[in-house]
């Protein structure tokens, strides 16, 4: 059941920006697929391994900034008397080093911090994300600091025919993070059908045993990291040339908060779960606004999330299969049952 899921968003997804004429409400659906991106590449690491990073907004900022400068430029200098000047480039070649810089990041992050686990970890990690906002807060002459990295161009593809062409309109991005939001979908998808997802789950189930059967943990799980971090990365340049403005803020531990809490209530360690997760509650305070009070909106908000942790413990796609398969037996002997009155009548007229 669940494996129509992603094709079904896909493809209701693609038709929405159609018809619907409310650039706010389009606003609304591209943020939230970015953060719907960030929710996917987090549960490669909590859904799949088991591993709780409450630090993955750093790769999100890291990849933010790292976009920008590219684009932006910059002039900066380095300790023993070293500066680096760039005079600004492609925002696609921003792009592609968010994703490369971040990776490398995660990479170096899974080295050091999965020699350790459990609240190790997760200290670790909110360390590496505080750290990181505090650079980006006080390196003035690179990040701007409070004062914000302004004007940053939007992103340009090129497309046969027509040269490089600049993504200003809202419908062009809303199809751009939808199309990112696709292929990372899909190369999550391809990562845990193949043996290295085989050995996450194995990790994640039970350490020891997988051990015994010779999988390097730290390897394993430093992959998992490297790929979670790109991703998060990607998502958070995607960010920076839609919004064409970030500060410190990008680092808020909020946003790590909203990560988690899309994975959790659509069901970790599954491929459908960040999407449901990410438009229920990327989309439930754009339903909720016209309605009521903001104070009341975050009680709704809250009540909603309680609620699905304690009905659907283990999440909404989930709890979906298991009603799907309960389900299935009901039906199929309801159409013994029926195959079975009509077997005697069929006798009785045939003598």
């Amino acid at each position: 059941m669940t494996r129509f899921i992603a094709p079904l968003f896909l493809v209701v997804f693609a038709l929405v920006p159609l018809g619907l004429k409310d650039p706010y409400l389009l606003n609304a659906l591209i943020i939230t697929g970015i953060l719907t991106i960030c929710a996917m590449s987090l549960n490669l690491l909590l859904g799949f391994t088991g591993q709780l990073s409450l630090g993955h907004v750093a790769f999100f900022g890291i990849g933010a900034y790292v976009s920008a400068l590219t684009a932006l430029g910059f002039d900066a200098s380095l300790p023993f008397g070293l500066r680096v000047t760039h005079e600004g480039g492609s925002p696609l070649l921003g792009f592609v080093l968010a994703i490369a810089l971040t990776g490398l990041c995660g990479y170096l992050i899974g080295r050091l911090s999965f020699r350790v686990r459990g609240a190790y970890f997760v200290i670790v990690t909110i360390s590496f994300a505080e750290v990181v906002r505090l650079v980006a807060l006080n390196w003035v002459e690179l990040t701007q600091g409070p004062l914000a990295l302004t004007a940053i161009p939007n992103m340009v593809l090129p497309v046969p025919g027509l040269g490089d062409v600049a993504l200003r309109s809202k419908m062009q991005n809303y199809y751009l993070v939808l199309a990112v939001a696709a292929v990372s979908y899909l190369i999550i998808a391809r990562l845990v059908a193949s043996r290295f997802g085989r050995a996450m789950r194995g990790l994640k189930e039970n350490e020891s045993l997988a051990l015994s059967l010779g999988i390097n943990a730290t390897r394993t799980l430093t992959v998992a990291a490297t790929i979670s971090a790109a991703m998060a990365g990607a998502a958070g340049s995607l960010y920076a040339h839609y919004i064409r403005i970030i500060d410190p803020d990008v680092f808020l531990f909020s946003y790590t908060v909203t990560m988690v809490i899309m994975v959790v209530s659509g069901g970790k360690g599954t491929l459908a779960g960040p999407l449901v997760g990410g438009i229920l509650f990327g989309l439930l305070p754009v339903a909720l606004r016209p309605v009521m009070a903001p104070e009341a909106q975050w009680i709704v908000y809250g009540a909603i999330l309680i609620a699905i942790l304690f009905l659907m413990p283990r999440g909404i796609v989930p709890a979906l299969e298991s009603l799907a398969l309960r389900r299935r037996p009901m039906v199929a002997g309801a159409k013994n049952a029926a195959e079975s009155a009509v077997k005697p009548a069929e006798a009785g007229a045939n003598p």
